[in-house]
């Protein structure tokens, strides 16, 4: 008896130290519960935030002209790139060219439009690659052909026949009157190549800002090497193939850049932009040029001379005819061939060169045009001065249409 007595105040004191044991375990269990519900809830909104704020960057990516960035393109079959063309006064035939482990085609079903204003846009262009050699993927060079239009381009068959069967080596762009309402079909080389425009005045300033404004946006495409100004009346003098083996094989590029001593040259020069710019840099030249990438992005770039010419230079002087023939000469004259590549009639005077109809279309007149000129390239005599004319008029399309199998060699 003596013995149970003596127990009972132990085993009391071990069912209060069990008891207490209990609650300490269940406190520590419901603080680790709540550390760790709250740890699981901010990791979960942490990898949302960072989930939303990369897809947030990429879809404001400059790499695509849309809102929405679109899937990758799946990588085309190896194409062949063709080397640079024979020097001789006829076109050279097709190439055979190596093959490309990766080829960033082009897509012309993928719109152009965009919301940037010119500032945005001019900024993101200066910024690409301006050479081969920094651009870290394998691709096949492209010509981009710059439409600067009024509205429609009647000659649009005669250039669809030209781009047959040749994708993946072009890009076209356009620029028309931003009132124009266009209806291209699907089908067409031009459907949705048409970029966000403005109006364009002859002779004002708002001339040179279209063209800067066609190549800020082909210079967004980095597989675009040569950039070529356009008319809806131009036409191209050869098939595809020579014109761009021509221009990509090209180490010039093609502006007409001249000193004229006379009224309509060294006359326009206005001695309020001296010292940015003298007498001596002063150059005149065809509205119609042809640049490198390089060229291209010095151009779109440009506001030193750009602010001095919008200020200084007002009818009769006219900026499409001097700005980028000066700029080029002041900045790097020994890149320019100092002469176009398309071929314009100036042989009556006035202000605006001669004009081609149905009547004046022959084989003997476009051989005339193709090869009756002395000229060099790549530092060799050639016959083959001229890739385009212009101007030729609606009503020479179907004189054309029947030339060009023969004349040019298209795909049929």
């Amino acid at each position: 008896m003596v013995t149970e007595l003596n127990l009972s105040p132990k085993i009391g004191k071990i069912s209060s130290h069990l008891s207490l044991g209990h609650v300490f375990h269940f406190v520590f269990f419901v603080i680790g519960l709540s550390i760790g519900i709250t740890t699981s809830l901010y990791i979960k909104t942490f990898s949302f935030y960072i989930h939303s704020t990369l897809l947030s960057a990429s879809l404001s990516s400059p790499t695509f002209l849309n809102d929405q960035s679109p899937p990758s393109p799946t990588p085309p079959p190896p194409v062949l790139i063709a080397p640079p063309p024979p020097l001789s006064p006829l076109p050279p035939p097709p190439p055979t060219i190596p093959n490309e482990s990766r080829i960033i085609a082009s897509n012309n079903m993928l719109s152009l439009m965009h919301n940037m204003d010119d500032e945005e846009l001019f900024w993101r262009a200066s910024m690409v690659p301006r050479i081969r050699e920094f651009r870290p993927f394998d691709y096949v060079p492209k010509v981009a052909f710059m439409f600067l239009t009024k509205g429609p381009i009647p000659l649009a068959p005669l250039w669809e026949k030209f781009f047959k069967g040749h994708e993946g080596r072009y890009t076209i762009y356009i620029h028309p009157h931003p009132s124009y309402n266009d209806s291209v079909p699907v089908s067409s080389v031009f459907y949705e190549r048409r970029i966000p425009s403005k109006a364009v005045e002859w002779g004002r300033p708002t001339m040179i800002d279209a063209e800067r404004r066609l190549l800020a946006n082909a210079l967004l495409d980095f597989s675009n090497e040569r950039f070529v100004l356009l008319s809806e009346t131009c036409i191209p003098l050869f098939n595809f193939t020579t014109i761009y083996n021509f221009l990509i094989g090209a180490n010039k590029s093609y502006v007409g850049s001249y000193d004229d001593p006379r009224k309509v040259g060294r006359g326009r020069y206005n001695p309020q932009m001296s010292p940015t710019i003298s007498l001596t840099d002063w150059r005149k030249g065809s509205q119609w040029f042809e640049v490198n990438r390089k060229l291209a992005i010095d151009i779109i770039s440009d506001n030193k001379y750009y602010t001095v010419f919008g200020e200084y230079c007002s009818p009769p002087c006219y900026m499409d005819e001097h700005y980028i023939p000066t700029l080029l000469n002041i900045l790097c004259p020994e890149e320019n061939s100092n002469r176009s590549i398309t071929w314009v009639d100036w042989s009556k005077s006035g202000p605006h060169p001669g004009r081609f109809g149905r009547h004046g279309i022959t084989i003997e007149f476009l051989n005339q045009i193709r090869f009756g000129t002395n000229c060099t390239y790549n530092g060799n005599a050639t016959a083959m001065c001229f890739l385009f004319a212009r101007k030729f008029m609606p009503d020479s399309l179907q004189p054309l249409l029947q030339i060009a199998p023969v004349l040019l060699d298209f795909i049929t």
